[in-house]
């Protein structure tokens, strides 16, 4: 189960990955995109930390690379999926509150 610290900290890191993607300052509110542009943008992020590391562990089966390379592409892919799923969890948890609403 994930910790209201964890939720915090994973959407902290989306917010910092956005706000350097689009070259905007921490402090500077996001234009344009919003909410859809930080899922996809969170996505991509796991997506290239996971075949990241599937090629790092690929060069290390073959001879070509260090374990300590492995280790961390693999590291950074859990955490990159794990930040994907804590915002999953969030968007679930708000709909499941937004559908118990009284109309």
């Amino acid at each position: 189960m994930m910790t209201p610290l964890a939720v915090a900290k994973a959407y902290a890191a989306v917010q910092k990955a956005a706000g350097a993607e689009s070259g905007l300052g921490a402090g500077a509110p996001a234009q344009g995109g919003g909410f859809g542009e930080i899922l996809k943008s969170a996505m991509a992020d796991a997506s290239k930390a996971s075949k990241n590391a599937e090629t790092q562990m690929s060069n290390h089966i073959q001879g070509k690379g260090d374990l300590v390379d492995v280790v961390t592409a693999v590291s950074s892919a859990e955490a990159s999926l794990e930040t994907v799923m804590a915002i999953r969890d969030q968007v679930i948890n708000a709909y499941q509150e937004i559908m118990r609403m009284p109309i």
